[in-house]
């Protein structure tokens, strides 16, 4: 995905997603372009994104149902 095709999803900078972590495992990220969220596999979270900024408070995440 081009920095303009993650920017234009989101509305943050694909460099700035990169560098985020998951805030319970410091675990990596994966961007969900579909949902516009933050995937962490391993917390089984999703982190939303609202009007381009990830929220990445636990308490906002979405649990995700395996």
């Amino acid at each position: 995905m081009s920095d303009e095709t993650a920017t234009a999803h989101s509305g943050v900078e694909r460099h700035v997603l990169e560098a985020l972590v998951c805030p319970e495992t410091q675990g990596v990220l994966r961007y969900d372009s579909e949902a516009g969220e933050l995937i962490s596999e391993r917390a089984g979270l999703a982190f939303p994104i609202r009007d381009g900024i990830p929220i990445m408070l636990v308490d906002e995440a979405r649990r995700i149902d395996d």
